[in-house]
């Protein structure tokens, strides 16, 4: 996530308690990078039809209010943060507006952008709110999405970081994000490199009984310690553990993220349509990853 000059940490402000625990998150990630904190809140205006058709003054007045309130409640969360934050830059920014195109646009000059599980106007039984979904999928920048081990749980501060690895350009990307991550931490790096019986299968043209499993895992072995040689180069205090197993990603990313403090991804994989925002596997990762995590996506970071 290395980006040109002191590009901020952006997070988006709502006022609700996900969007605060995202907030004292990202606090914590400026303080390690020693960038500044952006908190952008956004509240709606009048519907076009009724734009300048007996609006009083007083109703803009109190949407700012209640911005400022939402930003000030932020400003004070990331403060509290931890003893890291104590000389964080914080901005603050209110604009009247839809969040996803606001965001968007600010994203453009952000080093990471950061977002809640939830909003204040989403149900509370759904995993991933509209807004992180469509920021996830279209933001110009690395997204994190903050989440706990269970809903409105707060995040886990302690243990490694992990990272899925496919061969793919974009999970190199995610791949130098996860060791930053990880030396930014001072913790250990888990590299996950998942392959599957199906997917071997059918490309092979042979049932699964017929492939020489043997051979295969001691050729995924050598994809995986290959991609990881130059970036262990590049940062030799990071302990990396290598996972490589016969599983679907998804599953063997969600039984090593269990005890994970952070779960890094490329936006899309080695099979992913080049046309698609979202692979199979950050999007079900979105939905059900058990700690913080960070999709990196092409051009971002």
């Amino acid at each position: 996530m290395t980006t040109t000059g002191n590009a901020p940490i952006l997070v988006g402000v709502d006022g609700s308690d996900s969007a605060l625990r995202a907030t004292a998150w990202a606090a914590l990630a400026a303080a390690r990078r020693h960038a500044p904190l952006l908190l952008v809140a956004t509240l709606p205006g009048p519907a076009p039809y009724g734009a300048g058709v007996g609006i009083p003054d007083r109703f803009f007045v109190d949407l700012e209010t209640e911005g400022r309130r939402r930003l000030a409640e932020a400003a004070e969360t990331a403060k509290q943060a931890g003893g890291e934050t104590a000389t964080l830059e914080i901005r603050t920014e209110f604009h009247i507006g839809g969040p996803i195109p606001v965001l968007r646009e600010r994203a453009r000059e952000a080093r990471l952008l950061v977002l809640g599980t939830r909003g204040l106007g989403e149900l509370t039984g759904t995993f991933v709110g509209s807004v992180a979904v469509a920021l996830v999928a279209h933001a110009p920048c690395p997204v994190t999405v903050v989440r706990g081990r269970t809903p409105g749980a707060e995040p886990p501060r302690e243990g490694p970081v992990v990272v899925g690895v496919d061969g793919s350009p974009l999970s190199a990307a995610a791949l130098g994000a996860a060791f930053e991550e990880a030396a930014l931490r001072r913790t250990r790096l888990v590299a996950v490199h998942a392959w599957s019986d199906a997917a071997l299968s059918a490309s092979a043209g042979f049932s699964p009984g017929e492939l020489p499993w043997a051979e295969i895992e001691t050729a995924e072995q050598v994809v995986l310690a290959e991609r990881l040689a130059g970036w262990r180069e590049r940062y030799p205090d990071v302990p990396v553990d290598r996972i490589v197993t016969r599983d679907r990603p998804v599953r063997s990313l969600l039984h090593e993220a269990e005890h994970a403090q952070l779960l890094v991804v490329g936006s899309r994989g080695r099979g992913g349509f080049s046309g698609l925002l979202l692979g199979s596997t950050s999007n079900a990762l979105v939905h059900s990853a058990p700690c913080p995590l960070l999709i990196v996506r092409p051009g971002a970071g």
